[in-house]
């Protein structure tokens, strides 16, 4: 039994040396497989991050195209805006004739005097040579629509006048009328940019009380709409092809406020 006893102690040390070194082994196992996890979720990680970099690096090369777009239309429509002013300047050198600017809108705004005799709305030789300038520097510019404004001074309608114009909301209308017929039909304008409206004695720049200033006040504008104005309009309104020598449809658009020059 003694000479046993070395023997078991042996065994019983190996038995415990290799149940701790099964421990320790299966520890190191389970550690490693839970390095070897965290690993795999901190690549899944890494490349869910590096995707969206991408995306990120994407989403702003596409915002740096649309600045670089929006630069060059902005550039493109303030070229356009003053070669139209230019243009306008150059075909117009009349005192009667101002010519204004302000948001892209430009104001071409001629004094009654020109365009009709007092209280008629037949245009005068004087006024449609005036309009074919205006049609000819507008055709350069076929993205622009083009709106029409009567106005008139404060003075009533004579009552021999009265059956054609009840009121100066009729003539001023009418004048509207008369320089969009013949924008489109004389000068060749496309109808489809063409708008009237009467204003009457509603939008003054002058005052009433004197001669000057209501002579002031008797005018036509010429409205010229900053390009992408003009295809919201067209947008809006759909165009179709106008039948072979249609006129301009009836003015339905509403007065703008706008700016006009005061003239030298």
């Amino acid at each position: 039994m003694e000479r046993q006893l070395p023997w078991i102690v042996a065994v019983v040390a190996a038995v415990f040396l290799a149940a701790v070194l099964g421990l320790v082994s299966s520890a190191k196992h389970h550690e490693a497989l839970r390095a070897r996890q965290a690993l795999q979720e901190l690549q899944a990680r890494l490349d869910q991050a590096e995707q969206e970099l991408i995306q990120t690096h994407e989403q702003v090369a596409s915002l740096e195209s649309r600045i670089r777009e929006l630069e060059t239309q902005r550039d493109t429509e303030l070229h356009q805006r003053d070669t139209l002013l230019a243009e306008m300047q150059a075909a117009l050198e009349s005192r009667d004739v101002t010519l204004s600017e302000l948001r892209g809108r430009l104001t071409v705004d001629i004094l009654e005097r020109v365009l009709f005799d007092s209280g008629e709305a037949v245009l005068k030789p004087e006024g449609q040579a005036v309009l074919r300038k205006v049609a000819g520097v507008l055709a350069g510019h076929p993205d622009r629509s083009v709106q029409v404004v009567g106005h008139t001074d404060n003075v009533p309608i004579k009552p021999a006048a009265r059956h054609r114009f009840p009121s100066n909301w009729e003539l001023s209308t009418a004048r509207a009328t008369a320089a969009v017929r013949f924008l489109a039909e004389e000068c060749g304008l496309d109808p489809r940019r063409l708008s009237a409206v009467g204003c009457g004695e509603h939008r003054p720049i002058a005052d009433n009380r004197t001669a000057e200033g209501r002579a002031r006040n008797r005018r036509i504008e010429i409205v010229v709409l900053p390009a992408e104005a003009s295809q919201e309009l067209r947008q809006e309104v759909p165009w179709s092809q106008p039948e072979p020598g249609s006129t301009p449809p009836a003015p339905g658009t509403s007065p703008q406020l706008l700016p006009v020059g005061t003239g030298p």
